[in-house]
């Protein structure tokens, strides 16, 4: 997965999961900077990178694994949850 890869799937993931959280449905999210969507799109990628980089430097897996989109996707599925209900919190 190269680095096209890795921010289109940030992108996907960052989007879809803002728009699926359910605080966010509620209409309690929106109202400040960190209740945007494109916050929620900037962890999604951030969180690919930063997933992709550890996995690489520990040695858990290689460019192109499928263990390396697993670990990406649940990862930046995991960041941007928690970016969407801090958000909500405030």
């Amino acid at each position: 997965m190269g680095w096209t890869g890795l921010i289109f799937l940030g992108a996907v993931i960052g989007a879809s999961s803002w728009w699926l959280h359910p605080l966010r449905r509620a209409g309690r999210v929106g109202r400040g900077p960190a209740g945007r969507i494109w916050t929620a799109i900037a962890a999604g990628i951030l969180a690919t990178i930063v997933a992709r980089m550890v996995g690489n430097i520990i040695d858990v897996y290689h460019d192109g694994d499928t263990l390396e989109w697993l670990a990406c996707a649940l990862f930046a599925l995991l960041v941007v949850t928690t970016t969407v209900a801090l958000a909500a919190r405030r």
